[in-house]
């Protein structure tokens, strides 16, 4: 009886570490690098750092979900598609 019931709570306490794991678990998207400057999506937001790494800096913060950003071709600015209230459309701000 014991041992059914050490069995049991380590069954719970696996699939429960396995429920938080999937909560927190989000991916890098989308990348793009123009220079030495690298453009993501993360959580459906648009972030950028160094190709060298460091602190990433959000670039957006709207409700909706911003991906697949790209580099113009001069690397001032970055275009990417994001969804607001239902429409895909395609924006544009400095890099």
């Amino acid at each position: 009886m014991k041992k059914i019931f050490t069995l049991i709570t380590l069954f719970f306490v696996v699939a429960s570490m396995q429920l938080t794991a999937q909560e927190e678990a989000r991916l890098l998207r989308f990348p793009t690098v123009s220079g030495n400057q690298l453009v993501f999506s993360y959580a459906g937001d648009l972030y950028t750092t160094g190709i060298d790494g460091g602190i990433a800096r959000k670039l957006t913060s709207h409700n909706g979900y911003e991906m697949f950003p790209k580099f113009s071709p001069d690397g001032t600015e970055i275009a990417f598609t994001g969804q607001y209230d239902g429409n895909t459309e395609v924006f544009k701000v400095p890099a």
